[in-house]
């Protein structure tokens, strides 16, 4: 069984299907999912991706979770799989490892919270509950491992999908040719609503300084109605200087001189085509110093960073990002303007990528699975 409660957990569900049902043609596959899933093979029981991706309010997504909770503990009653794969969305997937656990069922987690930049008290949880974590990053293994749970480092499916690529030549682009940015408001709906405003904020204020700028937008299922609206809002459509673009990362990116983009994994997919970019990310500031400031302990929010491991970051941070934009225009613009800045932070995504992007993340955590499912029998 494989509960996923988001769109990119159902793609990396999806991929890690295909991998076992290569491994073994008569492997069945009972799912909490979505269409990714459905297509890879899977039997899906409850569209756990679809309301998700519209944005339900925290009250109707908990009665959601609430059913398939129940549903959960009656299929592992009947059923009872050889494996329960949790993959991502810890605040729903803790349910469901739980149910596992309790009944005997083997647990397997891919992709891991992040328990390393805060509410670190969930390692005791996934150790009591899970009997094996799928790492997408190496440094999560020893970290894992060194307080008492079982993981192993498979690398980030990110890379199973995306292909690295190098950036354009520099004949292709600003100076010698209008600017092209580009704006990832993120994969979630709640993400965009809070952050999109202020990118195009940002966009605008650049667009007053230079002028002739074009800005590329790349959205999915979940955020185009909200960058949409806010566009309409303002008059601005979604042609001509703002073009959107629906599940069209891979083809936008290449084509940008610089990305303003939400911290998470978009940061890693705009490294892959090496495009400098600037990552924020908005966090009300009352949440961020009533609680947030004590619970998060990471030195740096941006993924690329993170997995760098420099003291000195590749990408420049705005986060928690509230009060003024400015200073994120003016890092923009200085950012546009410095030809030798953007090849340097170029290179050094282009290394961290060869580190990382390797790619056969879903093959190796088939492989756990399996290994799994042998040990249960």
């Amino acid at each position: 069984m494989i509960c996923v409660g988001e769109k990119s957990g159902d793609q990396h569900a999806a991929n890690l299907v295909r991998e076992l049902r290569a491994m073994d043609g008569d492997v069945i596959v009972d799912a909490l999912g979505g269409p990714e899933l459905r297509a890879a093979g899977a039997i899906i029981h409850h569209d756990a991706v679809k309301r998700a991706a519209v944005g339900l309010s925290a009250f109707w997504r908990l009665r959601e979770v609430w059913g398939m909770e129940k549903w959960v503990r009656g299929y592992l009653e009947t059923s009872r799989p050889d494996l329960v794969i949790c993959v991502d969305s810890w605040a729903m997937n803790k349910r469901f490892a739980r149910l596992g656990h309790e009944r005997g069922v083997k647990v397997m987690y891919f992709i891991s919270p992040q328990v390393w930049a805060s509410r670190e008290g969930r390692v005791k949880q996934m150790g009591r509950w899970v009997d094996r974590v799928a790492c997408i990053h190496r440094f999560e293994e020893g970290y894992l491992t060194s307080r008492g749970v079982a993981a192993t480092y498979v690398g980030h499916p990110l890379f199973d999908h995306v292909k690295a690529a190098p950036r354009r030549p520099a004949s292709e682009r600003y100076p010698n040719r209008p600017p092209v940015i580009g704006i990832v408001a993120g994969s979630r709906r709640r993400v965009a609503a809070v952050n999109f405003p202020r990118l195009l904020k940002v966009a605008l204020g650049m667009k007053a300084q230079l002028g002739n700028m074009t800005f590329r937008i790349p959205t999915t299922a979940a955020t185009d109605p909200v960058v949409r609206s806010v566009l309409a809002s303002r008059g601005l459509g979604t042609s001509g200087d703002f073009a959107v673009e629906l599940d069209g990362f891979d083809r936008v990116m290449p084509e940008c001189d610089i990305c303003l983009t939400v911290s998470g994994t978009a940061t890693l997919h705009t490294a892959a085509f090496g495009v400098p970019m600037i990552a924020v990310y908005y966090v009300n500031p009352i949440e961020w110093h009533l609680v947030g400031r004590w619970i998060v302990k990471a030195r740096t929010f941006v993924m690329v960073n993170i997995l760098s491991g420099d003291k000195e970051k590749i990408v420049p941070e705005f986060i928690p990002w509230y009060g003024s934009v400015e200073p994120v225009t003016e890092a923009a613009m200085q950012l546009l303007n410095d030809a030798a800045r953007q090849e340097s932070i170029s290179g050094r995504l282009a290394e961290l990528v060869a580190a990382v992007g390797q790619g056969g993340a879903s093959k190796r955590a088939a492989d756990v699975a399996m290994e799994l499912m042998g040990a249960a029998r």
